[in-house]
């Protein structure tokens, strides 16, 4: 959409010139005859640039700027005055205008301001948006987890975090690639520059070349100012490209360039940028196979996978789940100003037993609905609402067979004829009947295992 411009003018002829000049050029124009109409203006509307004089009555320019910074501080202001000197000059920049322009000019000269502070508001909104990104820090602490599985991750990206290695986490969906990227760039020698995430998977193609390479001027229809693109504001950063098997074919070509000689053109552009940055790329699918599909670049493959790193499921790691459980249970108490103290022993076991097909972010959801459900001391299992349908994991009983340092499948077999034997009291048919198998393969496997024959 093309940017939204507000005029500012006492003078009925000059509003109506400026708004024609401008209008012209693509521009959404509106116009205010002084400062109170516009400051109204500003407070519905959300402008990409003011164009203003400075004598106006009841309320003058300098002092719209004034009360501007208070409502919309990132908005340019272009001060257009008959009233030309250096004092005016220094005075309307001190109070933040972008530029100052004397009057009479000439169209060709308002266009190129109006152009450079169209290119100044865009860039101030993208520094906001560093700076969000900048609070959203992650660390290696907001991972939860002691398994082995995670105790691997930690190491490997510890590692990985010092240097400038390019990094492909892969994982299922919601086992938090976006956070472990966020954690190696904060814990980088890169930290004080941005962390510039994209969804691939999320912004159509058409939109996606301009999101990472930005454009100039002109570059096709609607492009009225140039913009920079991700890759060029994660400079002396880290640039995550989520969900990177969805990345078209087409741009797998421009991104392995980037990759390979740090440089690259803007849409519409014919100057090489060369920046300094850090990629690291994240996916739910099996790059591999898209590779031999020929749907995936090799040689991109190649150099995105100089230091691969994959989260499991959460149903690979089970015993974080109690600490999970725990963290998010603080965690939500702590928001919603309630005191529950834990879990019931049915309801953990509901935890420990789903398998999770959301991972971590279906986890962190199920809890915090359960906190909002929980009128007791602790969560239930009535709180527990899991998803329709939601399997329970038939396999997990056996979990608790296998301690952490491993057990021999022999020795497995020998406890569990032992245990239908003394439950039976040392009958054999009925031991043969709880272990599914008849009286002569227990006899055989008792003689095995040396169990002594105590029963009929």
């Amino acid at each position: 959409m093309n940017p939204r411009i507000l005029i500012v003018e006492d003078e009925a002829k000059m509003r109506r010139i400026l708004e024609i000049m401008l209008s012209e050029d693509g521009y959404r124009i509106d116009t205010a005859e002084d400062g109170l109409k516009a400051l109204s203006l500003c407070e519905k509307n959300s402008y990409s640039l003011i164009v203003t004089d400075l004598k106006m009555a009841p309320m003058d320019g300098l002092t719209l700027m004034k009360k501007l910074r208070k409502v919309s501080p990132d908005i340019p202001v272009i001060v257009v005055t008959a009233f030309g000197s250096v004092e005016t000059a220094v005075e309307a920049m001190k109070e933040g205008a972008f530029d100052y322009i004397t009057k009479p000019f000439d169209r060709e000269e308002i266009r190129i301001l109006v152009s450079k502070a169209l290119s100044y508001g865009s860039l101030r909104k993208e520094n906001t948006y560093l700076r969000e990104e900048v609070r959203r820090r992650a660390t290696f602490e907001d991972f939860v987890g002691n398994s082995p599985n995670m105790r691997e991750i930690y190491a490997l990206a510890g590692r990985v975090a010092g240097t400038n290695s390019t990094v492909l986490i892969t994982g299922e969906s919601g086992t938090g690639k976006d956070l472990l990227a966020r954690a190696i760039h904060h814990a980088s020698q890169r930290n004080n520059g941005p962390f510039i995430a994209i969804n691939c998977a999320s912004i159509p193609e058409t939109l996606l070349e301009s999101e990472l390479f930005g454009f100039e001027k002109g570059a096709f229809s609607g492009a009225d100012h140039m913009k920079p693109g991700r890759i060029e504001i994660a400079e002396h950063g880290t640039l995550f490209l989520d969900e990177i098997g969805d990345m078209p074919h087409s741009l797998q070509a421009k991104l392995l360039r980037v990759l390979q000689e740090r440089s690259f053109e803007r849409l519409g552009g014919t100057k090489t940028i060369e920046v300094d940055v850090r990629i690291m790329a994240a996916t739910n699918k099996n790059i591999s196979a898209l590779v031999q599909e020929g749907r995936f670049r090799d040689d991109l493959f190649y150099r995105l996978s100089v230091f691969p790193i994959h989260i499991p499921p959460l149903r690979e790691r089970r015993d974080d789940i109690s600490l999970l459980a725990v963290y998010f249970l603080r965690r939500f108490n702590e928001e919603m100003g309630k005191s529950v103290q834990g879990f019931s022993e049915d309801a953990l076991n509901m935890l420990v037993s789903y398998v999770w097909p959301g991972n971590v972010r279906e986890f962190q959801n199920i809890v915090e609905r359960a906190v909002i459900l929980c009128k007791g001391s602790e969560i239930s299992h009535g709180d527990i609402l899991l998803g329709a349908g939601a399997p329970l994991d038939p396999h997990h009983k056996y979990c608790s067979l296998i301690p952490p340092e491993g057990i021999s499948l022999e020795e497995v077999e020998k406890g569990l004829i032992v245990a239908a034997l003394q439950m039976t009291g040392n009958n054999q048919v009925k031991a043969a009947n709880l272990l599914k198998i008849t009286r002569n393969t227990l006899r055989y496997r008792m003689e095995k295992f040396g169990i002594p024959f105590a029963g009929a």
